[in-house]
């Protein structure tokens, strides 16, 4: 594992750092608009008074912190692969480069010694059985702060928050009761815990972590300017029975589910996933300024 020399020194001397993933860049967005959004939520970082340290693999080494240099080559690398926690150690060995998960970054941020990690929406569990996201587990047994917008919007909701209540990650919704379901600031389906501002929710986590609870504690943004769940569930349902005509499945569902999603939604949930990756980077940083203040 490579520090970038700044998120290095800002570890050491108990500075705010930022984890943010690398696969939107590698997997989630087109060219040049993956660089140009990696750029702008560093950005947003920094302008709140925090460190940001992307995490990626390059050429089988863990690096965390890119250079400009390294942002672009990972923005401009189609070759590169999904890392996840279980083909993370093959792809080490085989000196590949690699976008990170949400698990995957959970897992190399905690390592590093970084608090926060901020993200878009995180996996879960998908209708169809049985396909379960890595990421639940992974929050459920790492200790880290991980903003988020709430469970990707193709997702079983109901089912995602019974697996998250059940492995023990502490939920917290960010002025909300409900459940945000990523591109709809609001979902049915009611959380056990809220917080109004980032130093409450630095105080939850820093109070999990006095009691040895070895989970996450997922902080739950709502996005600003969303799109109502109602339609989004319509959207989806479309596109999920477009794909098993299709014959459409495993690993191909995700992106093309999404990718229909965006073309149905007349790229409306493109611009809220832009605008939600932005917000909770913004309020990442503030949680994270927070559990460095004495």
């Amino acid at each position: 594992m490579r520090l970038h020399p700044e998120v290095k020194e800002a570890l050491q001397t108990r500075q705010a750092v930022v984890a943010l993933e690398s696969t939107v860049i590698t997997h989630g967005l087109p060219r040049p608009l993956n660089l140009e959004l990696a750029r702008k939520l560093e950005d947003t970082v920094r302008q709140a008074g925090a460190v940001p340290a992307t995490i990626a693999i390059l050429r089988g080494e863990v690096v965390v912190g890119l250079t400009p240099d390294e942002l672009e080559a990972v923005a401009a690398d189609d070759t590169a692969d999904k890392a996840s926690l279980w083909n993370l150690g093959a792809l080490l060995a085989q000196g590949r480069s690699a976008g990170t998960t949400v698990a995957s970054t959970t897992f190399l941020a905690h390592k590093a010694g970084i608090e926060v990690f901020a993200t878009g929406g995180i996996g879960g569990v998908h209708p169809h059985p049985y396909d379960e996201s890595a990421d639940l587990l992974e929050l459920s047994r790492t200790p880290i702060v991980v903003v988020s917008a709430g469970p990707k919007s193709i997702l079983d909701l109901a089912a995602t928050l019974e697996r998250l209540e059940s492995l023990g990650v502490a939920l917290l919704g960010y002025k909300t009761n409900h459940l945000p379901a990523f591109h709809s600031p609001a979902s049915p389906y009611l959380l056990p815990a809220r917080v109004e501002s980032a130093q409450e929710a630095a105080r939850a986590f820093r109070a999990a972590r006095d009691l040895g609870l070895p989970g996450a504690s997922l902080v739950l943004n709502p996005i600003s300017q969303g799109l109502a769940f109602d339609q989004v569930q319509r959207w989806v349902e479309q596109a999920t029975q477009e794909a098993a005509r299709a014959g459409v499945g495993g690993k191909a569902l995700t992106p093309f589910l999404l990718r229909r999603i965006s073309d149905l939604s007349g790229g409306q949930t493109d611009e809220v996933n832009l605008r939600l990756l932005e917000e909770n980077a913004r309020l990442a940083a503030q949680i994270a300024l927070a559990l460095v203040k004495p």
